[in-house]
């Protein structure tokens, strides 16, 4: 999620301030870059646990020594550490579904491997179910998120410490118009994303209790801040609509080499580039801005999907990966998928994602609601039609064809289904 903030006690690096013209139209340049749909990445968060009693905290002094075991292992995938002790492993951009999941997956089994040998286990849970939000990393950054993150209430200490997803990560697609055409998938995402966070929802405790959600973390991601999670307008121009809203979200602190990392409380990075005087903002500035924003779905050159839970199982973050991959890479499925769920654009309103009445559904009912279920089942029937054709194996498939028959098909999501493991029972 923060991989790319920098290292503890990295300033900014000077460079000449540069005007609000030149910030919007550099945001205008780098957020989508468009070009033939063809490369995949996935983002795996988990909590850690201890093997033997999930609901036991761990100690920092055993995850830092694990942490310092792991980076000595020989990984494709990025590895790195959340604030609250949770790992994630960011994979490569592949050139085919198959690599994503096959370099992944060796990656997992290695760091498992180690794991085991510490009597810990990585935990497939996207809120913990026990454990209330402690932080592992103290770093100027997570210093100054979590006291951004307090005005608001208690929700940006479970997201930063308790929380963990699936991310999937995918190209922006054509220029031009058409079911890959980057303005079309960026509004595929952003309906399609409720589709995920209903029938991937995977976290319905907390603190040992239901909370009433079947997503208890997209509950949070709502609520952690009036602006940051927020997704921007869907009815404009997609670079012209994420330019202003980077622009005018606030900005969660300046990063100094001596002193905290602060800032006046809703200053915004617009504001920031008009004022006088010393200390005005560079580009290394609103590169680290960028980091700081978490929308639902994140522009990054490509496009990065942050809404599905982390899932049960060793392997079941692949059928997330793989769905979603098949949705937005295979034309026919691709088309279909904007079909089925082009008229929950009624049901979101004007009001952004995840705050609007069809995010919160999803993240409340699942698909026990009867529109995300319809739409949950032609979206999975059209993945799994496409899936060969992306080259998936026998394997893939049916790991996606199990997940449809189980979950989909019933109206259920694995927060149903594994609800009687937590928390009266360990569940990894």
């Amino acid at each position: 999620m923060h991989r790319k903030s920098p290292r503890v006690g990295e300033a900014t690096v000077l460079t000449t301030p540069f005007t609000e013209t030149e910030a919007d139209d550099l945001l205008r340049c780098i957020c989508f870059k468009t070009g033939p749909p063809r490369r995949i990445g996935v983002e795996v968060e988990w909590l850690v646990h201890d093997l033997h009693d999930a609901r036991s905290p761990v100690r920092h002094h055993r995850l830092a020594d694990a942490y310092a075991a792991l980076s000595a292992l020989h990984l494709r995938s990025a590895l790195t550490v959340e604030p609250g002790g949770q790992l994630e492993l960011s994979s490569l951009p592949a050139e085919s579904l198959m690599e994503c999941i096959d370099s992944v997956s060796a990656d997992l089994t290695a760091v498992r491997g180690l794991l085991r040998t510490r009597d810990l286990t990585l935990a497939g849970f996207g809120q913990d179910p026990w454990q209330p939000p402690r932080r592992y990393l103290h770093q100027p950054r997570y210093d100054a998120m979590e006291a951004h993150f307090d005005r608001t209430g208690p929700a940006g200490r479970a997201m930063m410490c308790a929380s963990a997803s699936v991310q999937v990560c995918v190209d922006a697609g054509h220029e031009e118009p058409g079911p890959l055409g980057f303005g079309r998938r960026w509004r595929l995402a952003h309906l399609l994303g409720a589709v995920l966070v209903a029938a991937f929802a995977n976290s319905p405790y907390r603190d040992g209790r239901p909370t009433g959600w079947r997503s208890a973390r997209q509950a949070v991601w709502a609520t952690i801040d009036p602006v940051r999670a927020l997704a921007p307008p869907l009815d404009a121009e997609p670079r012209a609509a994420w330019a202003a809203h980077v622009l005018d979200s606030p900005v969660m602190c300046v990063r100094r080499a001596d002193g905290p990392w602060d800032a006046p409380p809703g200053l915004t990075f617009r504001e920031w580039l008009r004022a006088d005087g010393p200390g005005r903002p560079t580009r290394e500035d609103l590169a680290y801005h960028l980091t700081t924003l978490f929308p639902p779905v994140r522009p990054r050159g490509h496009l990065e999907l942050r809404m599905i839970d982390a899932q049960p199982g060793e392997d079941g973050w692949i059928v997330p990966l793989a769905v979603t991959a098949a949705l937005f890479d295979d034309q026919a499925a691709a088309e279909t998928a904007y079909r089925a769920v082009k008229s929950l654009a009624e049901r979101a309103g004007s009001l952004p994602a995840p705050r609007n009445p069809l995010w919160l559904d999803a993240a409340r009912s699942g698909l026990a609601d009867t529109e995300l279920r319809e739409a949950a089942e032609l979206c999975f029937a059209a993945a799994l039609e496409a899936l060969p054709r992306l080259g998936a194996t026998p394997e893939v498939q049916r790991a996606v064809a199990a997940f449809t028959d189980r979950h989909v098909a019933r109206g259920l999501t694995p927060a149903d289904t594994s609800s009687a493991l937590a928390p009266g029972k360990d569940h990894h």
